[in-house]
């Protein structure tokens, strides 16, 4: 059944009170996302009517395309890292923190799209946008319950350097030219309130793909910067990020950190790599000859970072579909290595934790078959029920890397996590370092 009831009017509040009382919303639901699409523009999505979960067997992504097929309206949710193995000759023999399936879809029930202080409404039933409107007016506060337990690794310092030198190795012999090496924390938080949690993680970082999602008891909190896949009409668009720089509060130091981004080798060389994977990806989906680089070393600046973005553009093949595109570029090449496969199996053998949500990917699939999916990095994972929080970081391993400095990197990224959790007014370190 599709959407019956739609309605549309404009607001006085500011995107950060409309923005919290949409969080709290979502409370009522035992399925729903809000997805931030640009600055001042978010889609809230809520449904408890269908929903599929899946793990890494053989079959998932068709389960999910006969899901995506059966509806009238958007499905959304989340892409584990670990269908991979749905896709290639791979496996994920690495534990797993979590209990739950880390994909999972629903059915969309109500729709809100809030741009800018207009807001739209789609819902199946009446009363389901009657209440909303009615709940959205009540005003919404946070109590956020700082961790004050120290979230635990799965390796050591000197484990890391290890594991980086051996990747390195592999590069040298030309086994591979470039690999994505996670290590995961994982703390105990039974005071954690994700709603809380996701407003100040928001607050801090306003990423452009910032997503908070109610997947029955998985809670993801992402404040991405980073886009996967998306799909308009026949039109694909991949904009992988490779390279990081700090901010400055002054600008001429700003516009310098910005330059030195630009041109700086190692970044650039990481970033064309990537590149180079996601053009060969779109390339056997795409008609021939559609595949074009649009942009190469954009600069893209965010509230505490720029970032080195490029973006690869391709016209959809008209004897494939929308889940032909996703098979065969998932996972996100800047989440892998390169080459894809060889990387892939790589990091498995050199990581000690399974993926899951991490690296994977949240979207939103209408109808028509259009699509936008980001990059699940800067991510926190909670479980209610275990009341467990994990989050992966990592680097590019390449020839010229110095592990020491990856390690430093990675655990400046955990950092910034970690203070999230125990300060909820805390603003992230503004230091140079490197996807994701």
């Amino acid at each position: 059944m599709a959407y019956r009831f739609h309605k549309e009017f404009s607001i006085e509040f500011e995107e950060d009170q409309i923005l919290k009382r949409a969080i709290s919303y979502g409370r009522r639901f035992e399925n729903f996302a809000l997805f931030v699409t640009h600055e001042g523009a978010f889609t809230f999505y809520a449904g408890s009517e269908r929903s599929i979960k899946l793990d890494q067997t053989e079959g998932a992504f068709e389960k999910l395309k006969k899901f995506h097929e059966s509806s009238s309206r958007e499905i959304c949710g989340v892409l584990g890292y670990d269908l991979k193995n749905d896709l290639e000759d791979l496996s994920s023999r690495n534990p797993s923190t979590l209990s739950e399936p880390e994909s999972s879809f629903f059915e969309v029930d109500i729709r809100v799209e809030f741009d800018h202080g207009e807001i739209r409404l789609s819902s199946v039933l009446e009363s389901d946008g009657e209440n909303f409107w009615e709940n959205f007016n009540q005003n919404s506060r946070f109590e956020h319950l700082p961790i004050t337990d120290k979230p635990v690794s799965t390796v050591s310092k000197d484990e890391y350097l290890k594991k980086s030198r051996s990747l390195q190795r592999h590069i040298q012999r030309g086994d591979i030219y470039e690999a994505n090496y996670c290590i995961e924390f994982s703390v105990q938080a039974s005071g954690f309130d994700p709603y809380a949690g996701f407003y100040s993680i928001w607050k801090k970082t306003m990423a452009p793909f910032s997503v908070f999602a109610k997947l029955d008891s998985l809670f993801i909190l992402s404040g991405s910067p980073e886009r996967y896949l998306k799909r308009e009409g026949s039109k694909l668009i991949s904009q992988p990020i490779k390279g990081t720089a700090k901010r400055s509060i002054d600008p001429i130091l700003d516009d310098r950190s910005k330059f030195d981004l630009r041109n700086d080798q190692k970044e650039q060389s990481e970033n064309v790599m990537i590149v180079d994977l996601v053009r060969n990806d779109l390339s056997r989906v795409a008609s021939k000859g559609s595949v074009r680089v649009s942009e190469l070393f954009g600069i893209r600046t965010f509230k505490t970072v720029h970032h080195l973005v490029s973006t690869i553009e391709a016209e959809l093949d008209h004897d494939r579909d929308s889940w032909d595109a996703i098979k065969e570029t998932f996972p996100m090449g800047s989440m892998t290595g390169a080459p894809k496969i060889s990387a892939m199996k790589l990091v498995e053998e050199h990581e000690k934790f399974k993926r899951g949500v991490y690296s994977g990917a949240f979207g939103v699939i209408k109808p028509s078959g259009n699509f936008d999916f980001n990059v699940l990095i800067r991510t926190l994972v909670f479980e209610r029920t275990s009341s467990k929080i994990t989050f992966g970081v990592g680097s590019a391993i390449t020839i010229m890397a110095d592990p020491q400095k990856e390690w430093n990197e990675c655990m400046l990224k955990a950092d910034a996590l970690m203070k999230s959790l125990r300060d909820p007014d805390h603003e992230p370190k503004r230091e140079i370092h490197s996807q994701p």
